[in-house]
């Protein structure tokens, strides 16, 4: 029997820790540092942060776990992996090199380059007055994104000159590496891959709402809502993205010489010409996890060690229902969110950014909880959620009220 250590705090690795938790070989799974409102599924936390990398080996190493599962991106960018492996412990997640796919948006630009796999055009500036010629005389919109992890919120789609401005000077007032791409118009959807050197496991399609308000308005978030499957994503898309981006991303991590065993997260956009690639992240997404990890119908636990010892994969996945999660944050989010605000309790919900006692929750940053739901069809899953929610003493607590409109849209013909 095994004990499983998640490293990670937010409502993803409350997910990943109900979903090991779950497999009939797992006795114990601990988060560091966690969240009090994983006590609600019977997970255990300790007060170790997600970059002190020697006292969570020493954990691991003190209560014999088999297997640790890193959940954010930023110690993987840090180089957890690498010390977990030094250390001779058995761990989930690329190391610092690979890791530079997410880390690095030059990097990862230069890698879809170099292996032909499909993104969009971009120019990579080092100077402020450089960039800003190139955006005078460039189309709109233009996406302006700085090199580097920004939590899901590095990005700007500039559609005037003025906010191209703006945005390219605040960027290089913050680093001197910019990228300005050019936008692409498109369906946007989440495709996850776990994978273990050349085996690799599909998980179901997600679209995320990283707009902080209805109808794609207000700042970027980490994320306020997704669903799972998205059915404009057919299974001939899927193929093709798999065809044209997935295997290709592993056939060039291999020949570039980067060893990978750990998540591969493709940001797609499903264009007029075909599936293009926005950004790798190298992580389960958040929110998304909250609902793919639930229709996996077989052993977490061991789909991951089987993956760790390069084995073909055994996963079963549902295929009849619609899975769709309502994010609910701080007011504040996301650049002042207050804390303190009251959190509800909801028995299946996964937390995140949640101080105090279970029963007892407030809001310790932005995200605070997803409730989540599922049914036959993606427009009663969202009824079920959002009828959950209404039953909630949400008081001052945000969240959209449109999670799931775009998967209900019927193209013309």
């Amino acid at each position: 029997m095994a004990k499983v250590l998640v490293v990670g705090g937010g409502g993803r690795e409350h997910a990943i820790a109900k979903a090991m938790l779950a497999s009939p070989q797992v006795t114990a799974v601990t988060c560091a540092p966690g969240n009090p409102g994983m006590a609600l599924d019977g997970i255990q936390t300790v007060a170790i942060d997600e970059l002190d990398f020697a006292a969570l080996v020493d954990f691991a190493r003190q209560n014999t776990i088999e297997l640790t599962f890193i959940g954010p991106e930023v110690p993987l960018a840090a180089g957890i992996v690498d010390y977990f492996q030094a250390a001779g412990l058995v761990v989930f997640g690329p190391n610092q090199a690979a890791a530079q796919l997410e880390s690095s948006k030059v990097f990862a630009k230069e890698f879809m380059r170099r292996h032909q796999i499909p993104t969009a055009d971009y120019q990579l500036f080092h100077d402020l007055a450089a960039a800003l010629a190139y955006s005078a005389q460039a189309v709109l919109p233009q996406v302006i994104k700085v090199d580097g992890l920004a939590a899901g919120k590095g990005v700007t789609v500039a559609t005037t000159h003025d906010q191209a401005t703006t945005a390219l000077t605040q960027a290089f007032a913050a680093t001197d590496t910019v990228l300005i791409e050019a936008y692409v118009d498109g369906f946007e959807f989440s495709q996850m891959v776990l994978v273990g050197g050349d085996k690799y496991c599909l998980l179901p399609t997600a679209q995320d709402h990283k707009r902080l308000l209805d109808d794609d308005q207000g700042p970027n978030t980490g994320g306020m809502g997704a669903y799972s499957p998205v059915p404009q994503i057919t299974p001939a898309i899927i193929a093709t993205t798999i065809k044209t981006i997935i295997e290709p991303t592993l056939a060039g991590l291999q020949s570039d010489g980067l060893s990978f065993e750990g998540v591969i997260y493709v940001g797609g956009i499903l264009t007029a010409q075909g599936v293009q690639v926005i950004e790798y992240n190298l992580r389960l997404g958040d929110p998304e996890t909250q609902i793919l990890l639930p229709q996996l119908q077989s052993d977490f636990y061991q789909l991951i060690v089987d993956l760790l010892q390069h084995r073909d994969p055994i996963a079963t996945w549902q295929t009849q229902a619609t899975y769709l999660g309502i994010v609910l944050a701080a007011p504040g989010y996301p650049n002042h969110p207050a804390k303190g605000i009251a959190v509800p309790t909801l028995a299946g919900a996964d937390y995140a950014s949640v101080a105090g006692e279970p029963g007892h929750m407030v809001s310790a940053g932005g995200r605070v909880m997803m409730v989540t739901a599922h049914a036959d069809s993606l427009a009663a899953a969202k009824t079920a959620a959002y009828a959950k929610l209404a039953q909630l003493p949400t008081g001052d607590l945000v969240y959209r009220t449109d999670i799931g409109a775009k998967g209900l849209v019927v193209k013309k013909a």
